[in-house]
């Protein structure tokens, strides 16, 4: 869809331009699925910036270009060469995306998510913070960062901790897929709306007038949503609670071992395929999260965490095995979570340095 030249600010990898009252921000790398570059998150960025203090934009609306979804995630392939290159990347970058998420979370004005498709990884940061999230029957969302060495970020420790129960801990430490019903069962999002249905919501949002009240926005998409609350997911909770309800991977283990059932087998199977180290770390950040005030302390501490990752052979390793060669074999480094040390643990829960502080100007 090409915008008229006076209201679009580029037809680039990202798509900025007015349309009546609504902000429209559309990710558009649709061969790429949408993965967000560094240039793309400070447009996003900018973008905020402007409709915040444009008195005629009542709405922000996020959607992604092309068919396949949202958002794919962040660029982990330009990360991946950065670290490689022993280049500094994951420190601008995460530094801009995670203060982004914390904004998206306080936005002023109405924000709108479209969340249809692929949404991973980064598209969650961009998506799940928003005060109105509509997912829809093609929704698979999924914060899998533990198969590249990595944990869930973005605020994924805060919002995966906050899922009832063990259900954010089991999304989090399998990378598991979450449909429509899942992501609102999940607290990651808050309406289903048929995909069908997306264009005419989409047409009334972009008509709704200024000041309207974020309650008021909602009733409006509750009137195309079915209604739907709770996915495949919840009727797993009882087990899911009794596997992942423990503070180490260890343990989580051993009881699905004591599991003969097909889930808990397919479930360990799953999780032997992860990075044991982003597995402990993850595990350790979640639990963390549950007991933390406000999303920005999580983001303060992934931040933190983020850095070491991208200075870890495992990272670019797990990028390697899923991106890069694609032969889904990747060697970890210890290879078992029973060798995960107290010692190689540490560093990713370090005290932040003066330097790496992320939210100083954030309230």
């Amino acid at each position: 869809m090409t915008a008229p030249a006076a209201l679009a600010d580029s037809e680039g990898d990202l798509i900025v331009r007015r349309e009546n009252s609504a902000g429209i921000i559309r990710l558009n790398r649709p061969k790429a699925l949408n993965a967000v570059t560094l240039e793309m998150s400070l447009g996003i960025d900018a973008a905020l910036d402007r409709f915040e203090s444009d008195p005629a934009i009542a709405v922000v609306l996020l959607e992604g270009a092309g068919e396949r979804g949202l958002c794919a995630g962040g660029d982990v392939r330009g990360l991946y060469e950065s670290s490689r290159a022993g280049g500094d990347l994951g420190k601008i970058f995460w530094r801009q995306e995670y203060i982004m998420n914390a904004r998206i979370a306080k936005y002023p004005k109405p924000y709108v998510a479209f969340m249809d498709g692929l949404v991973m990884g980064g598209g969650v940061g961009l998506s799940a913070h928003a005060r109105h999230r509509v997912v829809t029957e093609k929704t698979k969302l999924a914060m899998p960062e533990v198969g590249l060495g990595f944990f869930p970020d973005v605020g994924g420790t805060w919002l995966l901790s906050r899922s009832p129960g063990e259900i954010g801990t089991y999304f989090g430490l399998t990378g598991q897929t979450m449909n429509g019903p899942d992501a609102i069962y999940a607290r990651f999002a808050d309406a289903v709306v048929p995909s069908s249905k997306l264009s005419a919501l989409r047409e009334v949002l972009t008509k709704i007038r200024p000041g309207t009240a974020s309650g008021d926005v909602q009733r409006l998409i509750d009137g195309f949503a079915t209604g739907e609350a709770a996915g495949p997911v919840a009727a797993m909770q009882a087990k899911i609670d009794g596997w992942f309800g423990h503070d180490r991977m260890e343990d989580i283990f051993a009881a699905l071992q004591r599991d003969g059932s097909e889930l808990a087998q397919s479930t360990l199977k799953t999780l032997n395929e992860k990075s044991p180290r982003g597995m402990v770390v993850g595990l350790k950040l979640l639990r963390l999260g549950r007991r933390s005030s406000s999303l920005e302390a999580c983001l303060v501490r992934e931040y933190r965490a983020a850095l070491e990752v991208f200075r870890s052979d495992d990272f670019r390793e797990g990028v390697r095995a899923a991106v890069i060669d694609k032969d889904r074999n990747p060697r970890w480094s210890p290879p078992r979570v029973e060798d995960v040390t107290p010692g190689m643990l540490a560093p990713y829960l370090a005290e932040i340095g003066a330097d790496e502080l992320v939210f100083q100007h954030i309230t």
